[in-house]
């Protein structure tokens, strides 16, 4: 009890930069909890499609890998989606990876999508919590510049106090959002780095078959 006490004056003495802050804080949870949640259920989804198509298309059946990646929204269904419609015109290795990598172009912007945003929270809040500070630190000093003399000392003190709390209150929030941005962005690249391999696999299924009749 006494700690929720301290916690509640606290940000009750900091001022009104305390709320865009805290706001702030309660947008940059709400991102990354579904940002955590989108990256992880897009890994889950995609190992389990390629365990679903990799022996159909070890298994040379491009057409039924075709008509699964056609129906699916998967990000890996929708890269070997686009392979396998480039499959029969392209001659060459390289006009099946292009046509992957358009595909994966599509894919990266919705796995990065709103991350960025955590970093710039971080700053906001920075700022914010700096900003209230330096206008608490002009409303003391203009406060302390008509009290008694005897006061001064004292109420000057206690102000500071107060206007250094936003400070406070803003990296409180802006160190944990910059760690949670660091891990997302790790995770994200690893579903990307999935993604590139699952790529090189298909595109190596498909040499071994195709060189297969000239051996």
């Amino acid at each position: 009890m006494e700690t929720y006490t301290t916690i509640v004056r606290f940000f009750q003495e900091g001022g009104f930069f305390m709320y865009p802050i805290a706001l702030v804080m309660a947008v940059g949870i709400a991102v990354a909890i579904e940002r955590y949640l989108y990256l992880s259920r897009e890994r889950f989804t995609n190992r389990r499609m390629w365990e679903q198509l990799s022996p159909v298309l070890q298994s040379g059946k491009y057409q039924q890998a075709a008509a699964a990646t056609g129906k699916s929204n998967v990000a890996i269904a929708k890269i070997l989606n686009y392979g396998l419609g480039r499959l029969r015109s392209a001659r060459r290795r390289e006009d099946i990876e292009m046509a992957m990598d358009e595909g994966l172009m599509e894919v990266i912007p919705r796995l990065e999508r709103r991350t960025q945003y955590l970093a710039a929270f971080a700053n906001i809040s920075t700022l914010l919590g700096l900003l209230g500070t330096i206008i608490g630190l002009i409303q003391a000093f203009t406060a302390v510049a008509n009290a008694n003399p005897a006061e001064k000392a004292e109420l000057l003190s206690q102000s500071i106090a107060v206007a250094m709390n936003t400070t406070a209150f803003g990296l409180i929030v802006a160190i944990p959002l910059l760690l949670v941005h660091s891990v997302l962005q790790s995770k994200t690249g690893q579903v990307v780095d999935s993604l590139e391999m699952a790529a090189v696999k298909f595109l190596n299924m498909v040499g071994d078959k195709r060189e297969a009749p000239a051996s």
